[in-house]
């Protein structure tokens, strides 16, 4: 994350600091990362075509939520920032470029994991909202058909409330706790069944600390 300096300001006639280099790498890619993405990318249909695209999905909570998929290089965005690793290029979007500085991707056992010094927004959660219709549609939701698909998995999601803004918050836990997935499945499962029932909430906001998880980021 970019730090504020508390210092006072530069003299305009001091001279002008060095810019980074336009080719500086937004993140640090390992071998063994490296070869494995290599190896998955080839055994897809497009092969060397695609490039590996990182993503910030969202900025609030304990940690970032990531997604990692296979994108055709070419259709990249102008905006987007593509770094080539070997043979291997990575895309990422400028938005989450200086969330990801001194970020390293690799790859362990488990799989890819990802780490990155920097933190997201806190999460605020005075003044949610549990007690009005947009929670009741949530809390059914949640009871009737988010925690019953989680079980199966040994998790479970509980509801917080929302901010009357579209934004409603869950932790997950039991088996969803710390996994290495549970925050993708949190984004991609449980905020597609509250979407769908419940007009009112266009965002679901994990605000578990999945930080006592080993690698809480990704398991390929």
């Amino acid at each position: 994350m970019v730090a504020v300096s508390t210092e006072s300001p530069t003299s305009p006639f001091a001279p002008a600091a060095p810019a980074a280099p336009a080719d500086a790498d937004v993140i640090s890619v390992t071998e063994v990362a490296r070869v494995k993405l290599i190896e998955l990318r080839d055994g897809e249909p497009e092969g060397s075509a695609l490039g590996i695209r990182l993503e910030i999905l969202s900025d609030e909570g304990a940690e970032f939520t990531y997604d990692l998929s296979f994108q055709e290089t070419a259709k990249a965005a102008l905006t987007d920032i593509v770094r080539n690793h070997g043979g291997l290029r990575v895309i990422v979007p400028s938005k989450d470029v200086p969330n990801f500085e001194g970020a390293t991707l690799d790859y362990e056992l488990d799989g890819l994991v990802l780490r990155n010094p920097n933190k997201p927004r806190a999460i605020n959660l005075e003044g949610l909202r549990l007690d009005d219709d947009t929670a009741g549609q949530v809390l059914a939701v949640v009871e009737h058909e988010v925690n019953p698909s989680l079980a199966a998995h040994g998790g479970f999601v509980t509801f917080l409330g929302h901010d009357g803004e579209g934004r409603a918050y869950l932790t997950m836990g039991g088996g969803c706790h710390g996994c290495s997935m549970s925050r993708l499945t949190m984004l991609e499962g449980v905020q597609v069944m509250i979407k769908e029932k419940v007009p009112a909430i266009s965002k679901v906001v994990d605000a578990t600390d999945h930080s006592t998880g080993e690698n809480p980021y990704f398991n390929g």
